[in-house]
């Protein structure tokens, strides 16, 4: 059954404050409290308003700490981590999961333990990567964009976009975006009928079925505003793996936008949180990572990042797709395939 997602959810729900309980099963030791110490976070520009406003007085309070998060892009995170591996000064980074796997092979990430952090004891399944390097904390996701002035109903299937009434109608992310992958898995499992876990490791199959849908494309976009002014515009009837983040957030503020979750599943799209090899105040950074994990800062948290929590404690909020398979990415697998797959997308759907 296709999940809908039609109701914009208030901002207001994080406003009603973080509780101070998030790391109940963390106590602050009294040396956490002895003097005032600066825990500096790196991560996604686009969460530091959220951070800034509701994490950190949180966390300044609680560990008599100061916290500064540096919002900027996951590749310029590791380039930071890179450049100062042998005096970090980033503490924690909160990066895409493609990335940490880079950071992973660099040795620059010290292992999340249940010792340390003891919420990650807490997680689902599919949330902790490379035995505890890093984990997810939340879970934005992918389904299907739609104008709902022009679709009264939404797609049910993630095959829908390869109809030829959509001509000339359908947007796709550029397999260089992060979230252009789904994309290619699922055209595999669209054309073959495997389990997604193998079809996602059958490209040449997803390559093939991708290349079928080139006459109903408008564009391939690399940026993702451009492409939603195309939706709400009407121009394009359906992004294909757009990003509950952006396209719920285009609905709050009034566009003619819905999100379908397609019978087949979505994706979640990810959210890492580590702490960084030798970094400063490792006691800090850990206690950080658990809060971030922890059921009651989720539970804040998820709503307005339209996003599913990652821990087991908490229901996903209202509107926020149940029922669904949630299809998750090896990502160790793509690191070591995604070059050679760009240059194919470059060579088979230029438009």
């Amino acid at each position: 059954m296709t999940r809908i997602i039609k109701d914009g959810i208030d901002r207001r729900i994080l406003l009603a404050g973080l509780g101070a309980g998030a790391l109940g099963t963390l106590s602050a030791p009294s040396v956490l409290r002895a003097q005032t110490r600066e825990l500096v976070v790196g991560g996604a520009a686009s969460h530091k308003p959220w951070v800034d406003a509701h994490v950190a007085p949180l966390f300044e309070r609680k560990y008599n700490a100061k916290l500064t998060f540096e919002g900027t892009r996951s590749l310029v995170n590791l380039e930071k981590m890179q450049k100062n591996k042998d005096r970090p000064y980033l503490s924690v980074v909160q990066m895409d999961d493609p990335v940490m796997i880079l950071a992973v092979r660099e040795q620059l990430l010290e292992p999340i333990t249940a010792a340390k952090a003891p919420n990650v004891a807490k997680l689902k399944p599919g949330t902790i990567h490379m035995d505890g390097q890093w984990a997810n904390y939340l879970q934005p996701w992918q389904g299907i964009a739609y104008n709902t002035n022009v679709l009264k109903e939404p797609p049910a299937s993630w095959n829908d976009a390869y109809d030829p009434k959509f001509k000339g109608r359908i947007i796709i992310p550029s397999l260089q975006n992060t979230e252009g992958l789904p994309n290619l898995f699922m055209a595999s499992h669209l054309a073959t009928g495997k389990p997604m876990a193998e079809a996602a490791r059958d490209t040449e199959s997803g390559f093939k079925k991708l290349v079928s849908l080139k006459p109903n494309l408008l564009t391939v976009y690399n940026q993702m505003p451009q492409a939603f002014s195309l939706l709400e515009q009407g121009e394009a009837h359906m992004i294909v793996g757009a990003l509950s983040s952006f396209a719920l957030q285009r609905r709050l503020d009034g566009a003619p936008i819905g999100l379908a979750a397609p019978k087949e599943g979505i994706f979640p799209v990810p959210s890492g949180i580590a702490v960084v090899k030798g970094g400063p105040n490792q006691d800090l950074a850990f206690a950080y990572v658990n809060e971030l994990l922890g059921a009651e800062i989720q539970a804040k948290i998820a709503p307005p990042t339209f996003a599913l929590p990652t821990n087991v404690d908490v229901p996903p909020p209202p509107g926020m797709p149940t029922g669904v398979a949630i299809h998750t990415i090896d990502w160790g697998f793509v690191a070591d395939n995604r070059n050679d797959w760009v240059r194919r997308w470059d060579r088979e759907m230029s438009m």
